[in-house]
């Protein structure tokens, strides 16, 4: 929470409800109307956001439009327009860096800011938020949510704590009641099956985990435990990173009609692949696959993943991922994804060592890419 005895100000901004209300700020005739943008409820699609008028009736993000629909039949469904909202996230990221040059996007919705060392507003984080919440209601015509606090966990939280169009702001001196009383559903990394056994061992807040102790969470939980123990108690010493790199691509396609065997998902993957391909030739040329993996999602929803090793984009390799994934649960599909994990030759971590190995390394892996 602090370098050099210097105490961090993060400040986590999020859009509210980003796609549905760009499409909503461009066409006043849906303003007050529950509006969602998402694939068409014909053809199997999904939401993928939605406006909080149609949030009132149970529609939600990765639901079905057409259950979407049956929950709420006025609801205006949108097929997404991601250029248009390239722009806005855009517009909105240039607002960000009249303040710092410290941004760490996590989407085109949503972005932590370091304003440590911000000189606007005698550094009041707080009144920094303001002026940026204002800045994009006014210049751009969409509102977001700002969560400030000393780290970026903390003001993750927060941003999320006055949605929609709110501020929240957590002091240091404040951080120990506060996550005293936090649900530990609302850690990063909590889901439905470790909050689940959390509720097992009589936890449900972050004072219960302080209760437990360091050594019997790593005892139920392992390497995660640690990080609960520090979450629990306010605890995050990530940095905002300025220049985050990509640690793996993926593509997927959710079908209009089941695909009910293994050679029916097999079957695309050449259209996959191509598309696959097309991602990684937009990224430089400092990336080496190290790793690649296959995504299924069946008719109720549930998912499942498998992944193993390779360098190259080999059919192959795929298929026999998604063989594993029909041992496992041979049931019909109603997506199929598949993707590669990266390493990123010029991350700083990465010792300056044998370099003529590692170009030779990916001029032949940019090779194989190629034939």
């Amino acid at each position: 929470m602090s370098t050099s005895g210097i105490t961090t100000k993060i400040i986590h901004v999020d859009c509210d409800c980003f796609y549905a209300a760009v499409e909503v700020r461009d066409d006043p005739r849906l303003r007050g109307r529950p509006v969602a943008v998402g694939g068409d409820p014909g053809r199997r699609g999904v939401i993928a956001t939605c406006n909080y008028e149609a949030r009132h009736f149970g529609v939600r993000s990765a639901m079905a439009s057409s259950q979407a629909l049956r929950l709420c039949p006025e609801l205006v469904i949108l097929a997404p327009q991601f250029d248009k909202y390239r722009k806005v996230s855009a517009a909105i990221g240039q607002i960000f860096r009249r303040f710092t040059p410290h941004i760490e996007p996590l989407s085109l919705d949503e972005a932590y800011l370091d304003v440590t060392e911000c000189t606007h507003f005698d550094n009041s984080a707080t009144r920094i938020a303001e002026a940026i919440r204002a800045a994009v209601r006014k210049e751009v015509g969409i509102t977001v949510s700002a969560g400030v606090a000393p780290n970026k966990f903390l003001a993750k939280i927060a941003s999320d704590w006055r949605k929609p169009d709110g501020l929240f702001v957590i002091r240091p001196d404040q951080v120990a009641a506060f996550v005293r009383t936090l649900p530990v559903k609302r850690l990063s990394g909590v889901g439905r099956v470790t909050a689940g056994k959390l509720e097992a061992l009589g936890v449900t807040t972050c004072a219960d985990v302080q209760a437990l102790g360091r050594l019997a969470l790593s005892q139920h939980f392992g390497s995660f435990g640690e990080r609960l123990w520090h979450l629990s108690r306010g605890e995050d010493h990530r940095s905002v990173q300025s220049g985050r790199r990509r640690k793996s691509v993926s593509v997927e396609k959710t079908y209009a009609d089941d695909l009910p065997g293994l050679h029916h998902w097999q079957g695309q993957l050449p259209d996959l692949l191509e598309r696959l391909r097309r991602r990684l030739d937009q990224l430089d040329h400092s990336y080496m696959i190290q790793g690649v993996t296959a995504k299924v999602r069946y008719q109720d929803f549930s998912q499942a993943t498998c992944d193993g090793p390779g360098d190259s984009l080999a059919e192959a390799g795929f298929a026999r991922l998604l063989e594993a994934l029909w041992e496992r649960r041979g049931e019909p599909a109603r997506l199929v994804g598949i993707g590669v994990r990266l390493r990123d030759m010029n991350a700083p971590e990465q010792p300056d060592l044998f370099e003529e190995e590692r170009v030779s390394a990916l001029a032949q892996q940019r090779a194989r890419q190629q034939r």
